[in-house]
C-alpha cells in the first residue's frame, strides 16, 4: 500500500514560485502520480499528472505554462514546480497515486486514484 507525504507549501505573494514535493513510499510499479487541489467551498480539481506510461504529462488549462510536474527515476518522489503564482492558485494541494498507467485523459479523474496524501497548503496573496 503506497503512502504519500506532501511538503513545500507556504504563503507567498503573487508572481512568486514554490516547489511542492511528494514522497511516495511502499509502492510497486507501475504507478502514475498526480497533483490535485481544493480551494474552500470548491471541489477537488486536477492540476497536473504524470503517467507511468512513457512519462506522459498533463496539465489543467489554468496552470499550463506555469506549473511543471516531474518525478525521480524510481518514482519515489514527485514534484510540482509552480511559477508565477496567482491568488487563484490558493488551495490545499494533494498528491495522488494510481497503481497502473494513466492516459492523458484518465489522469484527470480523481476517482481513479487509489492513494492520497494529507495535503499541503498554498496561499498566494495579491
Amino acid at each position: 500500500q503506497a503512502q504519500l507525504v506532501e511538503s513545500g507549501g507556504g504563503l507567498v505573494q503573487a508572481g512568486a514560485s514554490l516547489r511542492l514535493t511528494c514522497e511516495v513510499s511502499s509502492h510497486t510499479s507501475p504507478i502514475s502520480l498526480a497533483w490535485f487541489r481544493q480551494a474552500p467551498g470548491k471541489e477537488r480539481e486536477f492540476v497536473a499528472g504524470i503517467s507511468w506510461l512513457r512519462g506522459i504529462t498533463g496539465y489543467a488549462a489554468s496552470v499550463k505554462g506555469r506549473f511543471t510536474i516531474s518525478t525521480d527515476d524510481a518514482k519515489t518522489t514527485v514534484y510540482l514546480q509552480m511559477n508565477n503564482l496567482e491568488p487563484e492558485d490558493t488551495a490545499l494541494y494533494y498528491c495522488a497515486a494510481f497503481r497502473g498507467a494513466t492516459t492523458a485523459q484518465s489522469m484527470r479523474d480523481r476517482r481513479l486514484y487509489n492513494y492520497w496524501g494529507q495535503g499541503t497548503q498554498v496561499t498566494v496573496s495579491s
